[in-house]
C-alpha cells in the first residue's frame, strides 16, 4: 500500500510535475513543497482553464488538501502574499489550509539585486531566473539567513537584517556599481508582510512525521529537475538547492524510512532552461515543433525553452541517484505528428570515437563528447486524452517499451495531455491512491 509519495523531475525541470501532483493529490491529506524558490512554476490546466503557481504546492486546487512549504524552501514573503492574492481572485481560498515551516529562510531585495547583477555579468551569468534564489541559499549555507522564525523579534531581527545589508551594499556598489539599499524599508516592510502570514508558520517537521505516523497520504513536491541539482545535476549550470531525493529529507525534516514510492517524471523528450550541456538539443524543424506544439516556454519567465531528444543515458542515472520507484513519461502526444523519433543511448568521444561510460562531471568533459541516437519510426496517429495502453498506436507501445527496457524499472504512468484526466494508469497501486 502506498501513503506517501515524492514526487520527483528527472530531467532539467518542467517535465510537467505539476499536473502529476495535481492528480495524485485528489485523496491526499498534505502535499509539502522541499526545496526550491519562487523560480520554479508549476502549470496546472482543468477544464482548459490555466493555472500557474511559483511556491503553493500544486494540490490547492482541492479544497481538502493543506499545502505545505518545508525548511528546504526559500521564500519571498512579497510574492507568497501575491501568490494568496492570486488565487483569492480565482475563488480559490487558502484558509487554513497553507502552512509555511518555521525554519525556511527569506529572499530579500538584495538577493535579488545581487542575482540581477550576476546575471548582467558575462562571466557570472548562468542563466538564473534572477529571482534571488542563488544568493538566498548562499546564505543559508554561510550561516547568515534570516528565517521566518527571526521574525518574531523584531530587535532581534532588525540587528541581522542590517548586517546583511550592508553585506550586501558592500558587493552591490563596490563590484557592480548598484546603488546601495535601505534595511529600513526592508525591515519595516517585512514586518506588515509577517502580520498577514505568521498565523501559518508551524514546526513541519513534527507535523508531517506524526500525520505520517497516523497513516495520513503525503505528497512531496519538488521545483526544478534532478540535473539542476547542486551536486548531482550538470555543474555549474545548476539550480543552488538539492532538487533530488535527499533534499526530500532534508528539506522537511521527515526520516527517509517513511517514504513509500518514488514517481520519476520525464517528458518523452528533453528541455532546458538556461546556459549548460545539452548533447541531445535540436535547432531546426524539430526545434520549432517541440516548441510550438509543446508550448515550451517558461511558466515563471516566458522564455523559450531549449529543446532535444530523450537522453536515455542521463535519463537512467538520474533515477539511479534518486532510487525512483517508477516512471511517469509526460507529452507523449507531442511526438503524434513525427515521422521520425530519437533517443540517445549513448555517448562516445569525438576524438577517439570510443564509449563513454563514465558520466561528466566537469563541464570542459562534456565538449568532448557526442549522442549515439536510437531512430523510431513515428506512429503518425493522436494518442491525445488516451486512458488505456492498449489503445496506444503499436509503434508508440514499442518506443515506451524500448524506454522501459533501458532504464530497468516499469513505467507506470503516461500523460497523454496537459488536462488532470489525460493520464494512463498502468501501476495500480497509483491508480488507488487517487480513487481509494
Amino acid at each position: 500500500m502506498i501513503n506517501n509519495i515524492v514526487v520527483l523531475g528527472v530531467q532539467w525541470g518542467d517535465e510537467g510535475k505539476g499536473k502529476i501532483v495535481d492528480l495524485l493529490s485528489k485523496k491526499s491529506n498534505y502535499v509539502v513543497r522541499y526545496q526550491g524558490g519562487n523560480n520554479a512554476g508549476h502549470t496546472l490546466i482543468v477544464n482548459k482553464k490555466k493555472i500557474i503557481l511559483h511556491l503553493i504546492p500544486s494540490c490547492i486546487l482541492y479544497k481538502k488538501v493543506k499545502a505545505v512549504l518545508g525548511n528546504g524552501v526559500v521564500v519571498s514573503l512579497n510574492d507568497l502574499i501575491k501568490e494568496i492574492i492570486f488565487l483569492k481572485e480565482k475563488n480559490i481560498s487558502i484558509k487554513n489550509r497553507l502552512i509555511l515551516s518555521n525554519s525556511l529562510s527569506l529572499i530579500f531585495k538584495y538577493h535579488i539585486e545581487l542575482d540581477k547583477a550576476r546575471e548582467n555579468s558575462k562571466i557570472q551569468s548562468i542563466g538564473t531566473t534572477c529571482k534571488g534564489i542563488g544568493p538566498a541559499y548562499e546564505d543559508k549555507i554561510a550561516r547568515r539567513a534570516i528565517r521566518i522564525c527571526d521574525l518574531y523579534n523584531k530587535t532581534f531581527f532588525k540587528k541581522i537584517l542590517k548586517e546583511n545589508v550592508n553585506y550586501y551594499n558592500f558587493q552591490l556598489s563596490n563590484f557592480n556599481s548598484k546603488k546601495k539599499i535601505s534595511y529600513k524599508k526592508i525591515f519595516h516592510e517585512t514586518i506588515l508582510q509577517f502580520e498577514k502570514i505568521k498565523h501559518m508558520v508551524q514546526d513541519v517537521s513534527q507535523l508531517i512525521n506524526s500525520k505520517i505516523k497516523k497513516k495520513s497520504k503525503v505528497i512531496f513536491e519538488g521545483a526544478q529537475g534532478s540535473l539542476l541539482d547542486i551536486d548531482h545535476g550538470t555543474y555549474p549550470y545548476v539550480s543552488s538547492s538539492n532538487s533530488s531525493i535527499g533534499g526530500v529529507v532534508t528539506g522537511t525534516g521527515i526520516g527517509i524510512k517513511n517514504i513509500n514510492y518514488i514517481i520519476g517524471v520525464a517528458k518523452v523528450y528533453c528541455t532546458r532552461v538556461g546556459n549548460g550541456p545539452f548533447l541531445t538539443e535540436v535547432h531546426d524543424n524539430i526545434d520549432r515543433h517541440f516548441s510550438i506544439i509543446g508550448k515550451e516556454f517558461g511558466s515563471t519567465t516566458g522564455r523559450k525553452r531549449r529543446t532535444g531528444w530523450l537522453d536515455l543515458v542521463l535519463l537512467k542515472r538520474m533515477i539511479s541517484i534518486n532510487s525512483v520507484s517508477g516512471l511517469c513519461l509526460t507529452k507523449l502526444d507531442i511526438l503524434d505528428d513525427l515521422s521520425e523519433i530519437k533517443v540517445c543511448v549513448k555517448y562516445l568521444n569525438k576524438f577517439s570515437n570510443k564509449e563513454v561510460s563514465i558520466y561528466p562531471v566537469n563541464q570542459m568533459d562534456w565538449e568532448k563528447i557526442i549522442p549515439v541516437y536510437k531512430i523510431f519510426k513515428g506512429w503518425k496517429s493522436s494518442t491525445k486524452g488516451l486512458l488505456f495502453f492498449d489503445q496506444l498506436p503499436k509503434r508508440a507501445k514499442k518506443y515506451i517499451n524500448f524506454i522501459q527496457k533501458f532504464i530497468n524499472i516499469s513505467i507506470d504512468l503516461i500523460s497523454t495531455g496537459p488536462e488532470r484526466c489525460e493520464v494512463i494508469f498502468i501501476n495500480k497501486h497509483l491508480k488507488n491512491f487517487v480513487e481509494k
